[in-house]
């Protein structure tokens, strides 16, 4: 993981907590996907330029373009998976107690 471009050790590090250690794990999760999970790992909260960054190495782009002329796309399909995940976890709460 450490050769993609923008990623250093400490990036590597905190993906690698969360179950991400090869380019491949991160392309099938995607950047938002592994963005959300580094939120949810409960360790230190990951920065937006990480996910800027994360964009980048999977692009071989630096991530200040990234998040120069993708921020608002990024941030739009962060909030919308973000979403998803609370209407999805209310049908599962929904459907539970129903059949308890």
């Amino acid at each position: 993981m450490s050769k993609l471009k923008g990623l250093g050790p400490k990036s590597e590090q905190a993906l690698n907590e969360v179950g991400i250690r090869t380019r491949r794990q991160l392309e099938a999760i995607g950047a938002v996907g592994a963005y959300k999970r580094l939120l949810q790992s409960g360790g230190e909260k990951p920065s937006l330029n990480f996910l800027y960054a994360m964009v980048g190495a999977l692009e071989e782009r630096h991530w200040s373009e990234i998040a120069k002329h993708e921020k608002s796309r990024l941030l739009m399909e962060l909030e919308d998976s973000q979403q998803l995940d609370r209407l999805l976890h209310q049908a599962e709460t929904e459907t539970d107690g129903e059949l308890g």
